[in-house]
């Protein structure tokens, strides 16, 4: 499903990522865990193409991102990605159907076919009943479970998740980390999630641990051979 070889990040002088390199299969729960300042975050948007690497390659389904220009990018972002924050990002103004439905009109599905896409989800998440409720009006369980529902409009072939129940408390950050499984098995989701909660990276079919700009699977730095 993704494909990631020799990225490398800097800011200034700091070089936060330093040839990271690992392989995610399509239906796998992979955490991301490492101290505050790791490059977590940095490697979630590069992977993402919310940013670019330095140097490196990145591959999603064998579409490889560098290439593509941003006209192309874009919309390949938003038919293929889907993410999950751990501020849940909804737009005030807009209810959390609405919210739900946006990504898919951008994508310029067809009203119809977006809105019954997004009734689904919203049932299969137990947020129907509050499709008409601006996010204001939502508890933190019910946004991020809408801003879940919107990273999946688009049927995405991976969702990446940063710190997505760290702004939940312990039951609500428990009921959406089973909520990933759930999606995993109905809809076979590939989810790539970045997190400091301990028990959802133990939970997770694998768990990656970023550390001085290198990543580690079992203590061992990932290392891919050359494509």
């Amino acid at each position: 499903m993704l494909t990631a070889r020799g990225i490398i990040k800097s800011y200034g002088d700091l070089q936060v990522l330093k040839g990271i390199d690992f392989n995610i299969q399509a239906g796998e729960i992979v955490s991301i865990v490492g101290a505050s300042g790791a490059g977590k975050s940095t490697l979630l948007h590069i992977l993402g193409t919310l940013d670019q690497a330095d140097h490196g390659n990145v591959w999603i389904e064998n579409m490889e991102i560098g290439r593509m220009k941003n006209n192309q990018l874009a919309k390949f972002r938003n038919s293929n990605i889907g993410f999950i924050f751990q501020f849940h990002n909804l737009l005030p103004e807009f209810t959390a159907f609405e919210n739900i439905c946006i990504p898919g009109f951008i994508g310029n599905h067809s009203k119809a076919k977006v809105e019954k896409r997004a009734k689904s989800l919203m049932k299969m998440l137990s947020i129907d009943s509050r499709a008409d409720n601006k996010p204001s009006q939502l508890s933190g369980g019910e946004q991020q479970r809408a801003a879940v529902a919107r990273a999946l409009i688009n049927k995405p072939k991976i969702v990446f998740a940063d710190e997505p129940s760290g702004n939940l408390d312990s039951k609500n950050a428990n009921d959406l980390h089973e909520l990933f499984f759930s999606l995993r098995n109905e809809l076979d989701q590939t989810f790539v999630i970045v997190t400091h909660n301990q028990q959802l990276a133990k939970m997770a079919d694998r768990s990656l641990e970023m550390k001085d700009g290198i990543m580690l699977e079992n203590g061992k730095q990932t290392i891919n051979t050359p494509i």
